[in-house]
């Protein structure tokens, strides 16, 4: 809106600003708007933005989405999307424990590569004159043209996927909430939290709220991703019975660690010769 927003007047939506502020004589236009949404509209969508501050990936703009809300009448969801503007929507609020999700997102790159890797092309004979890491015959002499069918070199990896049907183990709160036991079970001699020992490799420590999931989800560390509830009805047996977690293994991922926590550590080896009192 603005070429030099610093020295601008910084005038932009201030007419439009006033008609959603708290004045009284103000507030008749948005419960207008309101009621002509509840009155003539089927689907209700509101507009969402990630919080990048609190996920250190060095960027400082935030990932905007437009997510449509469901469940009860237009009424009902008008007035979650009004209680809701400009707050925080914990994972806990849209998803609960033992429920099937998709996951959509993209998946990591791995460059250019050719056509061995990228299409399972046979590798051609070893003496071949002019390579063997190709595909022998690429087309016809006439029509003399490539078709999209043929394999060829380009780039691997970085593509758009979505999982189906992954079910949800557990949803944590996270350690910014004064939580210290998100991840205990009943197996647990120790009180323990998700993060592992050292933290996540590439990632760090978990401090927010988190979900945890069957399978695998694509994409490297810290890469947005996407997950929506199933848009079918699972009526099979792996996602309407519930699942009871018995352990949640918070070693080290640095190497080959054993110990849960630092207190099952320290218990176990004794006091290091760092710690140790001075006589």
């Amino acid at each position: 809106m603005y070429k030099n927003f610093y020295a601008a007047k910084k005038k932009a939506f201030t007419n439009y600003s006033k008609k959603w502020s708290e004045d009284p004589k103000s507030s008749n236009h948005v419960n207008r708007d309101l009621n002509r949404i509840k009155k003539y509209c089927t689907t209700v969508r509101v507009l969402c933005s990630s919080q990048v501050d609190k996920c250190k990936i060095r960027q400082k703009k935030a990932h905007l989405m437009e997510i449509q809300v469901n469940g009860g009448s237009t009424a009902d969801k008008v007035d979650f999307a009004k209680s809701k503007f400009e707050q925080e929507v914990s994972v806990g609020e849209v998803f609960s424990q033992n429920e099937m999700v998709d996951t959509i997102g993209v998946t990591r790159g791995h460059g250019t590569t050719g056509v061995i890797k990228r299409f399972g092309v046979t590798k051609l004979p070893r003496k071949t004159r002019r390579g063997n890491r190709k595909v022998a015959c690429i087309g016809a002499w006439h029509p003399s043209a490539v078709k999209w069918t043929v394999g060829r070199v380009g780039n691997q990896g970085y593509f758009h996927r979505t999982h189906l049907n992954m079910k949800i183990y557990r949803v944590g709160s996270g350690a910014v909430r004064g939580i210290n036991n998100n991840a205990s079970t009943e197996t647990d001699p120790h009180v323990k939290n998700i993060t592992p020992m050292g933290g996540f490799p590439h990632y760090g420590v978990v401090n927010e709220d988190f979900l945890l999931m069957r399978g695998c989800v694509q994409g490297p560390r810290r890469r947005e991703v996407t997950i929506r509830k199933t848009l079918l009805a699972q009526t099979g047996t792996f996602a309407t019975q519930n699942a009871d977690i018995k352990f949640i293994d918070t070693s080290s991922k640095i190497g080959h660690g054993k110990y849960q926590t630092f207190e099952e550590k320290d218990k176990f080896l004794g006091p290091l010769a760092s710690k140790a009192p001075k006589e």
